[in-house]
Parts: C-alpha cells; structure tokens; sequence
C-alpha cells in the first residue's frame, strides 16, 4: 500500500499528465487560425473572417467537418499499417514533453503546496527528447509506403532521406550546448543560463550563433516545413504521404506537424534563450511570473517559423540534400572540434 504522501504525489503527476495532454491535443486549434491570418497579412488579404469575429470560431468549423468527412481507405493500401500511421507520427510528437520543463515549482493557492511544471527532470533529457522526436518519422514513412500510391511513396521515402540527413546536424548542435553547459538536463541547461540575456546560450557560448543557426535550418527540415517541406510538396506530388488520408487520420499528421512546431520553439527557447528567465535581472522583470517569459519566448518562434512559411520558396530536393551533407553537417563538426579546443 502506498502512504498519504506517495499517493498524493502520483495524483499530481496523473493530473498533469492529462493537463498537459489536453493542451497539446487543442494547441492546433489556435494555431491553425492564426497561421492563416498570418498569411492573410503577408499576402495583404484579411484570412478567415466569416465564423465568428476575425474568423475565430473557424477551427472549430474545421475540426466538425473533420469528424464527420469520410474515412477513406484505398482499395490496394495495407490497411493495417494505413491505419496504424497516423497513431505512430502523432503520439511521439506527445512523448516528447515528457522531459520538458516549462518553469520552476509554483505553489498552488489554498492548499499552500508547492509543484513543479514539469512532468519529470531526466539526467539525459536532451537524449529522450532527440530519441523519442526521431520515432514519428516511421508515422510518414509507413503512411507513404501502406498508401500503394506512387505520390505517397514518393514523399516517405523523401522524408526518410531528410530526416537521416538533418538528424545529424540537429543532433550535434545539441552536443554543443551540451559541451558547454556540462549537462544533459533540459533543467539545468536552463537554470544555468540565469542572470539576464548576456549568460543565454546564444551569447554566452563562444560561438551559440552558430549552433542556434545549425539546429534552426536542421529543426525546419525535421518539423517538414517550408521551404523543407518535400515529403508533402503540393506543387509536384499532390500532398506527398497523406496524399491518400481523409478525416481524421489526415488530421493526426497535421496535428502531430503542429505539435512538433510547438517542441521545437520550446527547446529552443530552453536551450539557447534562457527558458523561463527574463532578458534582464532585476525587479520589474523578476516580478513577472517566470511562465510568462517562457511562453511570450515560445510565441514568438512560432510566429517566426509561421512567418517563414509565407516567406521562403521550397528548395528542390537535391539543394535539400546539399544543405545538409555538405554545409550543416561539416559546419557542425568543425563548430564540434572549435568548442573542444575552447572547452580546454
């Protein structure tokens, strides 16, 4: 039998693993309409307007014709892993939260106890992170392969190729915040940047620039997004893998696309921009609660791979490949082998 203590603490761990799963499952609703009126305003039109104010109803006008659109299977597919695909991109995309912090222990008013925002600090949390992201491209490529379409195919076996190509480059701009701040934990690498904007990672590594500019490209590939987005690419092969996906299966990979967006500001904004503190240590600043800072941080770097989007034109898929065998990853050792020499 577990004591008072022991099963109160498993009562706050369950509660906010459902809490944190029920705001990550709606995250793409919100998302999803402000990314159109993103690009509403960069293509200089108003976006969605007409289901409530400014559109703002619009995705839940999305998610009912989603419910209720049919679920198609083609004739040929292999329905098992058809169905099964959708399930395997989308829930790594949820594990990955895992081991993400999003701010030091509050104390809940009233009962007058302290919890941490975080779900569990892991010794290698990086590690689970990377391992766990790598998983829901298995989603794309059995999606592309079960389909027996040649577009679908097409676009998993892209994604294959992109994702070993850019996984190294990601990989080794983690290695080098990790070099420099001596810790494996997304925790520590965070509070170990406190004391204002000059000690976040990005200044504060001799050369963090460079390694934030090695893991952005890197993330923008492994997210699938413009202009890396060639396991769907619209213009050539009609949607790539989910080509053949209705309903909501066809949802889950925009979901899990949407949410993987999501991971990667946070660990961005955890590794080299100091997390939940504030740009300056002092009093105003310290007063704001550091959840805020954390979340206007991640926010904004939506926005900003939003704003890309509507941006960048698609690179052909040989300059995707170049970009990454030939510039992200000899940059990354170099930058390895530069920190080295500086770390003695």
């Amino acid at each position: 039998m577990l004591d008072t203590a022991t099963l109160i603490e498993v009562i706050i761990i369950i509660v906010k693993a459902w809490l944190l799963t029920a705001i990550i499952f709606s995250l793409p609703m919100p998302l999803t309409w402000l990314e159109r009126k993103v690009a509403g305003h960069i293509h200089v039109r108003l976006g969605p307007m007409r289901v409530g104010p400014h559109g703002i109803l619009q995705p839940l006008a999305d998610t009912l014709k989603l419910i209720l659109k049919e679920d198609i299977v083609p004739d040929r597919a292999d329905r098992f892993l058809f169905k099964l695909a959708p399930l395997i991109a989308m829930i790594p995309a949820f594990l990955v939260f895992v081991a993400i912090p999003f701010g030091e222990n509050v104390t809940i008013p009233f009962v007058n106890r302290e919890v941490s925002l975080y779900l569990s600090d892991l010794n290698v949390g990086i590690l689970y992170v990377l391992a766990i992201g790598g998983l829901g491209i298995y989603g794309i490529i059995f999606g592309g392969w079960a389909s027996n379409s040649k577009y679908a195919l097409l676009g998993g076996l892209r994604s294959a190729a992109q994702m070993i190509s850019y996984e190294i480059a990601l990989s080794f701009a983690c290695i080098g915040v990790v070099m420099m701040t001596d810790t494996l934990s997304l925790l520590e690498m965070v509070r170990a940047q406190a004391g204002g904007i000059h000690h976040w990672n990005v200044l504060y590594l001799p050369i963090g620039p460079v390694w934030f500019v090695i893991f952005i490209i890197a993330a923008l590939a492994e997210m699938n997004r413009i202009p890396f987005d060639l396991p769907e690419d619209e213009g050539t092969l009609a949607s790539g893998f989910h080509t053949e996906y209705s309903g909501m299966r066809f949802s889950y990979f925009m979901l899990a696309e949407y949410v993987a967006m999501v991971s990667v500001s946070v660990l961005t904004v955890i590794m080299f921009f100091g997390g939940w503190h504030p740009p300056l240590d002092g009093a105003l600043f310290n007063f704001v609660p550091g959840i805020f800072w954390f979340m206007a941080k991640v926010v904004a770097f939506i926005y900003f791979f939003m704003w890309l989007r509507f941006t960048l034109p698609r690179y052909r898929y040989d300059q995707l490949m170049t970009i990454g065998w030939k510039i992200l990853i000899p940059l990354s050792l170099v930058s390895v082998l530069i920190t080295g020499l500086m770390k003695i």
